[in-house]
């Protein structure tokens, strides 16, 4: 297990310990991430005039609002991610499929070349033949 850390942030102009197995550098990347809110809604003046704890309740509702979001998102991009796999499965499938009717047409192709060879090489032994027998 991870060892658990401490760290010291600074969240609304206060001072906190943090502690937890996440790194130092997560727990700083949070409480930035509070600062940024306290910062966009301290300049609405309506927030500004409101109580301390309409102001928390506020911010914690922003907070939660944008974690479903994200929540959403992350729901709808793994959608894409299975669509796209499902694609990439049939069109790996559709490849392999394609690789076999080409190496079926080359064969094909290649046994209608020695046909045609023994077909031609008949055809010189007969036109022979012919010559060979009205010279005769």
């Amino acid at each position: 297990m991870a060892a658990k850390n401490d760290t010291e942030v600074i969240i609304g102009g206060k001072v906190l310990n943090l502690s937890g197995y996440e790194s130092e550098e997560y727990l700083q990347k949070v409480a930035a991430y509070i600062n940024s809110k306290i910062n966009e809604y301290g300049k609405v003046e309506s927030f500004r005039r409101a109580s301390v704890e309409t102001q928390n309740l506020l911010l914690q509702l922003n907070i939660a609002d944008d974690y479903f979001k994200a929540k959403k998102q992350i729901s709808l991009l793994e959608d894409e991610i299975s669509t796209k796999e499902r694609e990439l499965y049939d069109l790996k499938h559709e490849l392999i499929a394609s690789q076999i009717k080409l190496d079926n047409s080359e064969k094909t192709v290649k046994a209608l070349r020695q046909e045609l060879e023994e077909c031609n090489r008949k055809l010189i032994r007969m036109e022979t033949e012919l010559k060979t027998s009205i010279k005769g």
